[in-house]
């Protein structure tokens, strides 16, 4: 095996277990009786069971990330890339399983504040400038596409996560669903808000 093929399997392993049992209850013994090498491997690889860790989720983070970017980088209409953005985070859950469970779970040293929310933040600044010309077209505030941006990414976020251990309906299904409530609720959107409890 090449140096670049067992720094390969090495990742696959260590997504693997990572995903099954975190960063702190996976052992360095564990990855290596699994790909059939002695610690030194891993270490000459790594440098560390973290290091390893960490080029796991930077390649899952990055893997997710380009498929959201792709979706949102589409010329087309609005309602269409709320819908792309959705099946890409869907898509993602249903063939890379395992890196989402990481992206959730435990925060890489490299980014302390987590994967999963570090990406959500780049997703909404994304998202963000997409609304700004809708919400400028509407009258609205510019400065209010930011809190916007933050609720329809949280709310497609949740939803991964939620159909992340349920799986059905499909997720073509959950993704029309999404996009219902997020753009219905876009339509029909109010320029100055009230909660009816204050009226």
């Amino acid at each position: 095996m090449t140096a670049s093929q067992r720094r390969t399997q090495l990742i696959g392993i260590g997504r693997s277990l990572f995903a099954a049992r975190g960063l702190d209850a996976t052992t360095i013994d564990e990855i290596a009786a699994a790909a059939g090498v002695s610690k030194p491997v891993i270490y000459e690889h790594f440098g560390s069971k973290e290091g390893l860790y960490t080029q796991v989720v930077e390649l899952e983070f990055q893997a997710l990330l380009q498929s959201i970017n792709d979706a949102l980088a589409a010329e087309a209409k609005p309602r269409i890339l709320v819908e792309q953005a959705a099946l890409a985070l869907l898509g993602y859950i249903e063939e890379r399983t395992d890196g989402f469970r990481i992206l959730m779970r435990d925060a890489p040293p490299s980014q302390p504040e987590g994967a999963f929310a570090t990406l959500l933040s780049h997703v909404a600044e994304r998202v963000e400038d997409l609304l700004a010309d809708e919400f400028s077209r509407r009258g609205f505030s510019a400065a209010d596409g930011a809190m916007y941006a933050q609720m329809l990414v949280g709310m497609v976020a949740m939803t991964g996560q939620w159909w992340l251990d349920h799986r059905q309906p499909d997720k073509r299904a959950v993704a029309a669903h999404l996009v219902n409530l997020a753009w219905n609720g876009l339509t029909g959107l109010q320029k100055d808000p009230e909660l009816t409890s204050d009226a």
